[in-house]
């Protein structure tokens, strides 16, 4: 076994990976509760893109411009439920290479439209965990969900089934 995999080393990921979902959870759960409206955040990271030398991409707020913007309800909808969602995740150890993707990409974003902030740490951290791989989940949901899963998937009968009796 490799060594960030054993379950010492998966101790330290787990304090990362659940350090890493409060983040998540707190800063989403603010937006749920309050209301979140991500128009202005899209107009001010459009504004960063001008100048000689832009916090913004031009590319990128042609994106945030033609295409985030008009559709400013549904992504605002979409960050607030999915840092919720990726927190939960984390934090319980479900789904933690899907919320792990979901959390490097939604701070990838962030970058994207010029906000630093935590966003490369928690950037860093996220990527750190998924290259544990199974070690970031060790302790958690996953490491048990996973093998259940592949043998539903295989037609296995699951944990704790007994095959029927034919006579």
């Amino acid at each position: 076994m490799k060594w960030w995999k054993t379950p010492q080393a998966a101790a330290v990921w787990t304090v990362l990976r659940v350090w890493l979902g409060i983040q998540w959870l707190e800063a989403g759960w603010h937006k749920v509760a309050d209301g979140f409206d991500a128009g202005g955040f899209m107009q001010g990271a459009i504004a960063k893109a001008a100048g000689d030398h832009p916090a913004v991409q031009g590319w990128y707020a042609g994106f945030l411009e033609n295409v985030a913007l008009p559709n400013a309800d549904i992504f605002s909808t979409l960050v607030a439920w999915g840092e919720v969602l990726v927190g939960v995740g984390l934090i319980l150890g479900a789904a933690t290479i899907p919320a792990l993707i979901a959390a490097a990409f939604m701070n990838l974003n962030f970058l994207l439209a010029g906000t630093t902030s935590t966003n490369p740490i928690l950037y860093t951290a996220a990527i750190i965990l998924l290259f544990t791989g199974a070690g970031a989940y060790y302790w958690g949901i996953d490491r048990f969900a996973y093998p259940y899963i592949k043998t539903m998937m295989k037609g296995g009968h699951g944990i704790g089934k007994r095959e029927a009796q034919t006579h």
